[in-house]
């Protein structure tokens, strides 16, 4: 990775060093095969891909935590079986562990398939069920996104702060087109359907974790989405919150990690997304 980090600014837990120097290692790995795969799988439905780079990226973080952290627990996305009832019981299984990592090795899989540069490693670190570490990097830009609980939000080694556009009608929102077809997509086109009359504009790019990285760092001022997983949403959620933004479910409640309904916005339009989401029964 290029760019330079202050660890005085940061946070020099070994934790936190570990987070980066596995998602930095995946991604360049990643970013050599863009466009040179050559398994490609369906999971849960067409929309839900797998390639060998994606266990692969896995495979890789997966071995550089245990090296570190020998004891310490591991969810990955592509070590559970597809469908949200499988992914739900996963987290279940394992939320209150002392230490938990958390991992999306390619968060936009279907991006990484087809070239679209907008694809990301998502790594974080919870401790007792409270996400404590979260990085997101994209190695298309080299940009990496990264939250230590209680110490701030950064990027480019700036602090984030989360926008300033106090109405829906000024904002600029992103969503996605969930892979369950038979409950997540229809809820969530509910909710475009209504939505999208009420802000400036709506942005589907295909990753849950650079999207709320993006509200992290301002260029968002929210996202929501029915139907995600742990492994999209926990490094983007401590992102968020240390931005001074909010995360809660689309009902409103506070963030956790089985929330797979999510709501996450500059704090200052929360209740009013919230509150359209709900009008238009597409929260759950």
């Amino acid at each position: 990775m290029s760019e330079q980090r202050n660890e005085s600014v940061v946070g020099s837990k070994s934790f936190t060093a570990v987070a980066i120097n596995c998602a930095a290692k995946a991604g360049e790995w990643i970013k050599t095969k863009l466009g040179a795969y050559s398994n490609l799988d369906l999971k849960y439905s067409s929309h839900d891909l797998v390639t060998e780079v994606d266990k692969g990226s896995e495979k890789m973080i997966r071995s550089l935590i245990r090296t570190h952290f020998p004891t310490h627990s591991f969810l990955g996305e592509e070590g559970v079986e597809a469908g949200p009832e499988a992914s739900a019981q996963a987290i279940a299984q394992l939320r209150d562990e002392e230490y938990l990592w958390i991992v999306d090795p390619i968060d936009g899989t279907t991006n990484f398939v087809h070239g679209f540069p907008y694809f990301a490693v998502s790594i974080a670190l919870a401790y007792r069920g409270e996400v404590i570490v979260g990085v997101v990097y994209d190695p298309c830009r080299d940009e990496l996104f990264l939250a230590e609980k209680g110490k701030g939000a950064y990027v480019h080694g700036k602090r984030m702060q989360v926008s300033k556009e106090a109405t829906l009608r000024e904002s600029l929102i992103a969503t996605g087109f969930p892979a369950d077809h038979r409950y997540a997509l229809p809820v969530n086109m509910k909710g475009v359907q209504a939505i999208a009359p009420q802000v400036r504009n709506l942005r589907v790019a295909g990753s849950a974790a650079l999207h709320m990285a993006y509200v992290a760092a301002g260029r968002l001022s929210g996202f929501w989405e029915i139907g995600l997983n742990s492994w999209d949403l926990a490094a983007g959620a401590l992102l968020i919150q240390e931005s001074g933004g909010q995360v809660t479910d689309t009902a409103g409640s506070p963030y956790h990690l089985g929330v797979r309904h999510v709501t996450a916005s500059n704090g200052l339009v929360h209740d009013e997304l919230v509150a359209a989401l709900g009008a238009a029964g597409a929260a759950e």
